[in-house]
């Protein structure tokens, strides 16, 4: 009996993917996936507790790995924050590029579906996490509670905007997807000129203004 080998996670990741790929499906069981790769049964549940984790954490590991090249570019931390999700927005795609059999396979037809919010759930966590910590700089409305509700849905909005951007990429047919990347680009600055706070604090200064006018012109 051939001795089983010592394996990683990285090593259990890339040998689901491969199969996924091959077979179209997942494997019978994990008994029989660590099987066909010559492991431990228990080496896989060191790891994951199903496939269904292991789907999670291919998308989470996506993301630390974007994040991971942003964080060593010294020109990334001294952005701004629509710059910054720009560059991540670029450095995520060619990730997913690079895995994109994976990726249609993983998702495709079940881009409005519970089971791909579920596969997608350990990304959101880590994405919205990304976007609370970006700085976004947003009207300020002194009532903790109502801030609370204005970073929710910052955090809510970002991710839809990300997932549309996926749904694009996943239908772009154009060369190299660079219709992808000039969406990427038109989407993020406009959604950052929706929340920028100037126009808004212009139109709170000038209520201010009218309302104080007429408590005079009384």
């Amino acid at each position: 009996m051939a001795k089983k080998k010592s394996v990683s996670q990285g090593d259990i990741i890339n040998s689901y993917m491969d199969f996924m790929l091959t077979h179209g499906e997942q494997p019978k069981s994990v008994y029989a996936f660590a099987k066909s790769n010559n492991m431990e049964e228990q080496k896989f549940y060191e790891f994951f507790t199903s496939f269904e984790a292991l789907e999670q954490s291919i998308f989470k590991i996506f993301f630390d790995n974007a994040h991971s090249v942003l964080e060593k570019s010294k020109d990334y931390l001294t952005f701004d924050a629509r710059n910054k999700l720009l560059s991540f927005y670029y450095t995520f795609f060619e990730i997913l590029t690079a895995n994109r059999s994976y990726v249609i396979h993983a998702l495709r037809g079940n881009e409005n579906s519970l089971k791909s919010l579920r596969t997608l759930s350990q990304l959101k966590k880590r994405f919205t996490n990304y976007i609370e910590h970006l700085n976004i700089k947003t009207i300020d409305l002194k009532q903790e509670q109502l801030s609370k509700i204005q970073n929710r849905s910052l955090k809510e909005t970002a991710w839809l905007q990300l997932l549309v951007t996926m749904k694009f990429w996943m239908e772009d047919t154009s060369t190299g997807f660079e219709k992808t990347d000039l969406f990427i680009e038109k989407s993020v600055r406009a959604s950052f000129d929706l929340i920028d706070t100037t126009p808004y604090k212009s139109l709170i200064d000038l209520g201010k203004f009218l309302y104080k006018e007429k408590m005079h012109m009384n």
